[in-house]
C-alpha cells in the first residue's frame, strides 16, 4: 500500500482562478525515493506545499491520502501532528522558511521540543549532531547566530537539519541543494541517502537538477503545466523517455555549459569600481560570563580587486568561502562587525560617503541578491517593487512617467507589463529573478552586483536569465559582478575571476586560462567537481 496516495487533485489560488495543478494522480511507496522534475512554473512547489495544506489561498479538490489519512480533510489538530512529525519539508528559499528573530539553535530545537520529548541537555546534544551531520563546521559557534549571520549555503544545511529533527516517515525536499556548491551538494545527497537507508524514510525530490536527480532517485515524475505527463523508474526514464516534454528536457542538458559568450570589456584608464585592502569581520560570541574570550573573527580577508566598464568579474568559492560579504562590502550594507580598506566607485571614493550622500551613490551600484523571494516585499506589487527606487531617487517624476519606466524594463527583462499589478507569489522562480533583476535595472545602474542570480533555477530557465544578462551589458555597458558556486555560469558570463576560499583570496585570473590551467589546488578541487 502507498504511504501517500494523490488522486485527481487540482489546486488553484482563488476559486475562480485557472488551475495551476490539473487532475494530479501520483503515488509513493515506504521508503521510496522520488523525484519530481520540470520548468520553472509548472506547479512542483505548489504540489509540495498543498500536501501539508501550507498556503491558506489554495482552493484543493480531489485526494491526498497520507498512511490512510485523508490530508485535504484533516483538522489543524491533526495536521499539527503530521507536519515537521511524520511529514517534514525541506523549503526552496531557506531565509523566508527560517524565523529571522531566533537563533538556528533555538529554531531547530523548538522541533526537538514539540516532536521528540528531549530534555534541554539532550536537545543541545541533538541539535550539535544534526548540524554536524548536515557539514555545518564549527556547529558550537553556529548554533547561537541568526540565519542572516549565515551564508545561503549554510541555511540550506539548516533547513535540511530542522527537516530531519522529527526523524519523519516522509520528507519533502524541495530543491534542497539549489545554494550549495557541486561539492557540499554531493555531501547532502549521500547524506539524505544514508538516512533514508537507516529510517526506512520516503523522499519525494523536487529538483530542476537532472543529473541529481539520475544519482538520487529511484523513480521519476515529470510536470508540464500542472501535470504529470511521464512517470518511470530513473534509468528507464533516462534511457528512453517516452513523452516529447521529458525528451526536451533531458536535451536541455548540455547547453549548461554552451552559454553565450561575453562582449570584450572596452579599455579604459579608469576603474569603474575599485577596493582596496576591503576586509570584513565578526565579533566571535562567547558567553556573558567569559567575555574576555571575545574576539573578532575574520571573514574577509584584506584584498584588492578592480572592475572597468562593460567587463564581468565572477566571486567563486565554496558556500560560506565570503562571496557574500564581499558582495555586500561592496554596497556597504554590512552594518554588524567591522570592515576596512577604500572602495571607489564611478570615480568617487565611495567609502567615505554616509547618510544622504551614500544613498544617491548607490544609484550607480546595484545589486539583485540571491533569493529574489526574500528581497521581494510580499506586501507590493511588482509595479510598486519596480518603481520604489524611482520615488527615492527621481521624486519629481510623475505617475505616468514611473508608470511609463516600469513597462519598459520590465519588456527589458521578458515580462509583459501587464504582470505588474500581480504579487511575487503569483510567479515562478525565473520570473521573479526577472523582477529582482528589473528592480535593479530602473536606475541606469553602471554596475551590477549578481549574488548567485541562477542558483534556484532550473537548466532552461538558467540559460534564459544568463542570455538576458548578456544582452543587457551589450545594450547598456554594463558592468558586473557576479557571485556564484557554479563554475559553469561562471565560464558563460565572467571575464575575470577570483577564487576565494575561507575569505581569501586564492587566485585571480582570465577566465579561460584560470579553466585551463589553475594555478591552486583549491582551484583545480572546484573544477573536478564541475565535471
Amino acid at each position: 500500500m502507498s504511504l501517500l496516495q494523490i488522486e485527481q487533485l487540482s489546486l488553484r489560488f482563488g476559486a475562480q482562478a485557472s488551475a495551476v495543478v490539473s487532475e494530479l494522480a501520483l503515488s509513493l511507496n515506504a521508503g521510496e525515493k522520488l523525484a519530481l522534475v520540470g520548468e520553472s512554473g509548472s506547479g512542483k512547489s505548489v504540489l509540495a506545499r498543498a500536501i501539508l495544506r501550507l498556503d491558506s489561498d489554495v482552493c484543493a479538490s480531489g485526494r491526498v491520502v497520507f498512511d490512510g489519512v485523508s490530508l485535504l480533510d484533516a483538522s489543524p489538530a491533526q495536521l499539527r501532528t503530521i507536519r515537521g512529525r511524520r511529514i517534514a519539508m525541506i523549503f526552496q528559499e531557506p531565509m523566508t522558511a527560517l524565523n529571522p528573530l531566533q537563533t538556528i539553535g533555538q529554531q531547530i530545537a523548538e522541533v526537538l521540543h514539540l516532536h521528540g520529548g528531549y530534555s534541554p541537555k539532550e536537545q543541545r546534544q541533538r541539535v550539535l549532531e544534526l548540524l554536524h551531520r548536515t557539514g555545518i563546521s564549527d556547529a558550537e559557534q553556529k548554533l547561537r547566530r541568526y540565519p542572516h549571520q549565515l551564508s545561503g549555503g549554510q541555511r540550506q544545511r539548516v533547513m535540511i537539519a530542522m527537516a530531519l529533527a522529527g526523524e519523519p516517515e516522509l520528507l519533502i525536499a524541495d530543491e534542497p541543494t539549489t545554494a550549495l556548491d557541486v561539492t557540499v551538494q554531493a555531501q547532502i545527497l549521500t547524506l539524505l541517502a544514508d538516512i533514508q537507508r537507516e529510517r526506512g524514510m520516503a523522499v519525494l525530490l523536487i529538483s530542476h537538477d537532472l543529473n541529481l536527480v539520475r544519482r538520487f532517485a529511484d523513480r521519476v515524475a515529470v510536470m508540464q503545466h500542472g501535470r504529470v505527463v511521464e512517470t518511470a523508474p530513473v534509468a528507464e526514464l533516462f534511457a528512453a523517455p517516452s513523452h516529447p516534454y521529458t525528451q526536451q528536457l533531458l536535451a536541455a542538458r548540455p547547453q549548461r555549459i554552451a552559454m553565450p559568450v561575453p562582449p570584450a570589456p572596452p579599455s579604459q584608464a579608469e576603474p569603474c569600481l575599485s577596493a582596496r585592502q576591503l576586509s570584513h569581520a565578526y565579533r566571535q560570541d562567547a558567553p556573558v560570563w567569559q567575555f574576555w574570550r571575545q574576539h573578532w573573527q575574520t571573514i574577509l580577508a584584506p584584498l584588492d580587486l578592480t572592475l572597468q566598464a562593460g567587463e564581468t568579474l565572477a566571486i567563486v568559492g565554496e558556500s560560506g568561502s565570503g562571496k557574500t560579504t564581499l558582495a555586500l562590502s561592496l554596497l556597504r550594507l554590512l552594518q554588524a562587525g567591522r570592515g576596512g580598506g577604500t572602495l571607489t566607485v564611478a570615480g568617487r571614493d565611495f567609502s567615505a560617503l554616509r547618510g544622504a550622500a551614500l544613498r544617491l551613490a548607490r544609484r550607480d551600484i546595484q545589486m539583485v541578491f540571491q533569493d529574489p523571494f526574500a528581497a521581494l516585499s510580499p506586501r507590493m506589487n511588482v509595479g510598486e517593487i519596480v518603481a520604489e527606487a524611482l520615488l527615492v531617487h527621481e521624486p519629481a517624476a510623475t505617475a505616468a512617467e514611473r508608470a511609463e519606466r516600469v513597462a519598459q524594463v520590465l519588456q527589458e527583462v521578458g515580462l509583459d507589463p501587464a504582470l505588474m499589478s500581480r504579487y511575487p507569489h503569483e510567479f515562478s522562480g525565473g520570473q521573479r529573478q526577472r523582477i529582482a533583476i528589473a528592480r535593479a535595472l530602473i536606475l541606469k545602474p553602471r554596475i551590477l552586483i549578481l549574488d548567485e542570480p541562477t542558483s534556484a533555477l532550473d537548466a532552461t530557465v538558467q540559460l534564459q536569465v544568463l542570455q538576458l544578462l548578456a544582452d543587457l551589458q551589450r545594450q547598456h555597458g554594463l558592468s558586473y559582478v557576479l557571485v556564484s558556486h557554479d563554475m559553469a555560469v561562471v565560464r558563460a558570463l565572467a571575464h575575470r575571476v577570483l577564487v576565494l576560499k575561507a575569505g581569501i583570496v586564492q587566485e585571480e585570473a582570465d577566465v579561460e586560462p584560470l579553466f585551463t590551467q589553475p594555478r591552486s589546488d583549491y582551484t583545480r578541487q572546484l573544477l573536478s567537481a564541475m565535471y
